[in-house]
């Protein structure tokens, strides 16, 4: 079955994962209001490697999830003092996260059963 120029063109083509590329993605942020921007606008909080740019969030996410990403806004989130009951003193340690906005049409389901 021989397909068209124009069918060929159409289909989604996403470069191979490497392994930088996983490891730039580290895990999902999971709160109420990450779950309702998932739902509600099409966008997906993640947590990523420190040292990740932009581009680098977005070509991640393409080859890995194998949709189409739109936009990637970055925030660091700083560490924060925290105390371990009365007495002990700590942190809760800083991280980048990343919101990323998919284009049109294109759905992530992170919870596949």
């Amino acid at each position: 079955m021989a397909r068209t120029k124009k069918e060929a063109a159409t289909e989604k083509r996403f470069a191979k994962p490497t392994v930088k590329q996983f490891d730039v993605i580290i895990r999902p942020v999971i709160t109420e209001k990450t779950m309702a921007m998932a739902q509600n606008q099409n966008k997906i909080v993640v947590e990523v490697l420190k040292t990740a740019s932009r581009t680098e969030i977005k070509l991640a996410f393409e080859s890995v999830f194998q949709v189409k990403v739109k936009e990637v806004n970055i925030i660091n989130v700083h560490s924060k003092a925290a105390k371990r009951g009365t007495r002990y003193p700590g942190t809760v340690s800083g991280y980048k996260k990343a919101v990323v906005t998919l284009a049109e049409g294109e759905a992530l389901d992170l919870f596949k059963e």
